[in-house]
Formats: C-alpha cells, sequence, structure tokens
C-alpha cells in the first residue's frame, strides 16, 4: 500500500498527516474510499440525533399547530441567545429575510444598495423585486468578500443601504463597512446565510457575533446551510426592539394584530415543522462548526504544497465556520472545468459557487454594467471550486481527495 494511505478496514485510525504530507501517492496506487465521497452528507451528519428528531415530528403532529406553533417562538428564544440577545424573527427563507430586512429601511424607490459583485442572486433580487437599485462593489480576492475600498467609491447620495454578505462562513469586513454605513447614514444589512456562528472581532477587542452588527441581519435554513432545516426557512436579527416587532409585522401580512394591517407586508412565515426540528440542530451547531474548522485545517495542511492551486484567504479578524471550502485554480481557459472534470471521474464531487457574475445574468443587463468592470469577481467565477466539506468528512476521504488534485 501506498505511503500515508490507509484502508478503513484495514486499521482502526489513519495515518499522520505529517506522513501523509512526507510522501502524497500517485494516483494509480491510491485507494479509493469505501463510500462514495459526499459533498454534504446529511444523513450520516442527522444519525446521531435521528431519534430526538423523528420525536420532535411526532410531538408537531400531536400538536397540530402548524403555523406559528409554538415550537417557533422556542426555536426563536433559543436562537437568540446563541446571537448574544440579538432579537430573532423567524421567516419563510433566506430570500424573504433580505426582503423584509430591505423593506424595514422604508426606503424611496429607486434607492441605491450596494452589493457584492461576487454573490449569489438572491442578494440583488431582494432589492430588484422592491424598486431599489442594486449597485454592484468588487469583492476581495483573499477572502471573496466585499471591499471596502470599492463600497465607498460606489456610495452616492441616492445610497440607501450596504448588503455585506459574508461569503463561504467568514465575515466581510465588519468594522470598516460599520463605519462606512455611519459615515454615510446608510443602513447596513448583513446576508448571513453561509456564516450563521462566525465572529468578528473589531479594533475595540469586542466581539461581534455574524448578523447583529448591522441595522439587520438575515439567514436561512435551507438544508445545505451549517443549520440548516428539512425544508426552506429563514430567520432576521437585529439588535433594535422597534426594528424587531416592526419586522415581525412585515413577515405576517402587515398586522399589528389580527386582522388590522397597519403595513403592506408579506406571507413569510417560518412553519412549526421545521422550527421543531431546527431546535433538535441548534445545541449541536457549535461542535458541527468545530468539525468542519478540524476538516478545512487539514485541507489547508495537504492543499498548500499543491503547486496551482490557492486555499482560502482567512481574515484574522473573523472566525471561519466553513459552509463552504472554496479554493481557486490558475486562471487559464478551460483549467477549473477541465480540474472539476477530473475530480469527477475519480469519485470526487465539486461545485462552482458561482459560475457567472451577477452582472452578466440576463435578468440583470439594465443595471448596465459590462464585462471587465468587475475583475475580482469575474476572475473568481472563472476559478472558485468548491470541495467536499461537512462535519463527517474523514481523514481518509480528505487524504484521497487531495491526491486527486495533486496529480490533475
Amino acid at each position: 500500500m501506498p505511503p500515508g494511505v490507509t484502508h478503513a478496514a484495514d486499521s482502526p485510525g489513519l495515518l499522520s498527516l505529517a506522513s501523509t504530507l512526507d510522501a502524497l501517492p500517485s494516483l494509480p496506487a491510491l485507494i479509493r474510499p469505501s463510500s462514495p465521497i459526499q459533498l454534504l452528507d446529511l444523513p450520516a451528519q442527522h444519525a446521531p440525533i435521528q431519534a430526538e428528531l423523528e420525536a420532535a415530528v411526532r410531538q408537531t403532529l400531536a400538536e397540530a399547530a402548524f403555523i406559528q406553533g409554538p415550537a417557533v417562538g422556542l426555536f426563536a428564544q433559543e436562537l437568540s441567545h446563541y446571537l448574544g440577545g440579538a432579537h430573532v424573527i423567524p421567516c419563510a427563507n433566506g430570500t424573504d429575510a433580505l426582503q423584509l430586512a430591505l423593506m424595514s429601511l422604508n426606503l424611496p424607490a429607486g434607492a441605491e444598495v450596494i452589493v457584492p459583485a461576487f454573490t449569489y442572486v438572491a442578494t440583488l433580487e431582494a432589492a430588484a423585486v422592491l424598486g431599489l437599485r442594486p449597485v454592484l462593489a468588487d469583492v476581495l480576492p483573499d477572502t471573496f468578500n466585499l471591499d471596502p475600498a470599492a463600497v465607498q467609491a460606489a456610495l452616492t447620495p441616492r445610497t440607501g443601504a450596504i448588503v455585506a454578505v459574508h461569503l463561504f462562513g467568514q465575515c466581510a469586513d465588519l468594522q470598516a463597512l460599520r463605519a462606512l454605513a455611519d459615515a454615510h447614514g446608510v443602513a447596513l444589512i448583513e446576508d448571513n446565510a453561509q456564516a450563521i456562528g462566525a465572529t468578528f472581532q473589531p479594533d475595540s477587542g469586542k466581539t461581534w457575533m455574524a448578523g447583529t452588527v448591522g441595522e439587520v441581519g438575515t439567514t436561512s435554513f435551507f438544508p445545505s446551510k451549517n443549520l440548516g432545516g428539512f425544508g426552506d426557512g429563514g430567520a432576521l436579527f437585529t439588535r433594535d426592539e422597534a426594528r424587531a416587532a416592526y419586522l415581525r409585522q412585515l413577515a405576517n401580512h402587515g398586522q399589528t394584530r389580527k386582522y388590522h394591517h397597519q403595513h403592506v407586508g408579506l406571507n413569510s412565515r417560518l412553519d412549526t415543522l421545521q422550527a421543531a426540528l431546527l431546535r433538535v440542530k441548534l445545541p449541536h451547531l457549535p461542535a458541527w462548526t468545530a468539525a468542519r474548522q478540524r476538516v478545512a485545517a487539514r485541507y489547508d495542511a495537504l492543499l498548500s504544497p499543491i503547486a496551482g492551486l490557492t486555499i482560502p484567504g482567512r481574515d484574522p479578524r473573523s472566525t471561519h465556520v466553513f459552509h463552504q471550502y472554496t479554493i481557486c485554480v490558475a486562471d487559464e481557459p478551460g483549467r477549473r472545468d477541465a480540474l472539476q472534470q477530473h475530480l469527477h471521474r475519480h469519485g470526487v464531487p465539486s461545485a462552482v459557487y458561482y459560475p457567472l457574475p451577477v452582472h452578466e445574468q440576463p435578468a440583470y443587463q439594465y443595471l448596465g454594467y459590462r464585462a471587465g468592470q468587475f475583475p475580482v469577481a469575474e476572475q473568481l467565477c472563472r476559478t472558485v471550486l468548491s470541495l467536499p466539506i461537512h462535519p463527517t468528512l474523514s481523514e481518509q476521504e480528505q487524504v484521497y481527495i487531495s491526491a486527486v488534485l495533486q496529480a490533475f
């Protein structure tokens, strides 16, 4: 058997990373893990809590309060405690959360909302459907998050808000973005769908929880998220009690009390079953986050020596909860796609988040941006590749993945 490789059936433990790094095996000799590698392995993650999940379903069925049942309020309280006391307003999904956050600002039609040029389309979509104008700002090449200098250049008298997306699990520069928002009298919204549990330490030495620094933070409980439900779900966070009350009204048809509608709102509620299941999962989130961080550290050690790959950059002021472990490949025509095909042939799943910049999407051509205007975002769309990461990913699997990458 090649040095640094063991089969699960051959040994109760795996060889150390040190010996692995000394001599990664050649691909032909490498023994593939006995079970298929998963990009995200929810069955394995849920297996130890399966009985608790099933009990939560049975209790919800017995109570039959499927909308606004007791589990919804209890989950909001428990998540609030996890976030250090921020108000939590559950809603139907992460996109609704972004839309509700912007609705709570009462911006005039046509107001500008600064968003990252490298993001999922929902960030722009939430502004566009409200008649607001998304204004793109480029991102940093190492953290993939908003470049504060680009945000500053994009600010105008029409700017109403800045949306900071904490992409892939790491906080954007909250200190700089909070300062810019305050200096220009605009709101800061945090899209925290991918970074729940991450923290940021500004110069003051305080610890900020991601999603609680802006006027409103948002998150998603889409099943693949670090705290994922069993369907759609989302939530908003704020430290402003009055805004929290307003958001609750907006998420429930604008009602101040039943059948009394003070505002134009949405029907956007987290259903009781999702809340009950999320209550089971929330206590496990710190351990799952720590496991993801260990997986990321092993990747760092295994992949750093491989030429032509760049491991994810870290902002030392932010923790990283690794919703994704996203590498960059050399910016050569077709190289990323060829690498992805190579991985697939050898049983390693991967994903590209995101293959086309938002300003090149047909739906947003009306914004008038042109190719080449956001060079960092455009390069990332050509070079990023996300590898398998989840709390149960084994060292053996990571050794195999690294050897497949090295053999490319």
